[in-house]
């Protein structure tokens, strides 16, 4: 049975690593995966999810426009699909989270998307927020924060490594811009008492 999956973790947790590794495995096995990856995010290349560990793989990719149901559906008017796998899937708007669901519901195939739950404020991203109200199952990707405990937050730096408590909720960048935290050390570095 098909499933809408949300795997979701902070910056550098190696989401992208888990979904590369999933597709080979559907690869390997002689199942073709249907890669899909935000537009925007061209860090690795235009049209590619990549790790920081070095293993990448070409990918479509979504922008905001985009309707991911007649995507999905005009691969499998092509070849059969094993699964899809979205990766940076906090940019989904709500719409793109709906149309997903509809394709595992009526297409009959796995979706897995890949991405951050929170932002740097602490606050969901809106496909975050519609993917934990509609995924059929949900999995976290855990790393750590400097003190060991689980990070669940993540802090945005200026060039001079100051931490930011303000700005759009998207800014593209790697360890150069967000630490991964646990909500306590969060808290201390956005200077919040709440």
């Amino acid at each position: 049975m098909a499933k809408l999956y949300f795997h979701y973790s902070t910056m550098n947790a190696g989401k992208s690593t888990v979904l590369l590794q999933a597709a080979h495995n559907y690869r390997e096995r002689g199942m073709i995966p249907y890669l899909l990856t935000a537009q925007f995010d061209n860090r690795a290349g235009e049209g590619r999810i990549a790790s920081r560990i070095g293993i990448g793989s070409e990918a479509d990719t979504f922008a905001e426009q985009d309707d991911l149901f007649a995507k999905i559906e005009g691969q499998l008017s092509q070849h059969k699909i094993a699964c899809v796998f979205i990766d940076e899937s906090q940019f989904l708007s709500k719409e793109q989270v709906w149309q997903l669901a509809r394709a595992v519901d009526d297409l009959h195939v796995p979706v897995m998307c890949y991405g951050l739950r929170v932002d740097f404020m602490g606050d969901l991203f809106p496909g975050s927020a519609t993917l934990l109200a509609l995924a059929d199952e949900m999995r976290e990707v855990r790393t750590i924060c400097h003190c060991g405990k689980r990070a669940t937050m993540v802090v945005r730096q200026d060039d001079d490594g100051n931490v930011m408590t303000g700005g759009d909720q998207v800014q593209i960048g790697g360890n150069e811009t967000y630490v991964s935290l646990c909500r306590r050390h969060w808290r201390i570095a956005v200077g919040s008492n709440d």
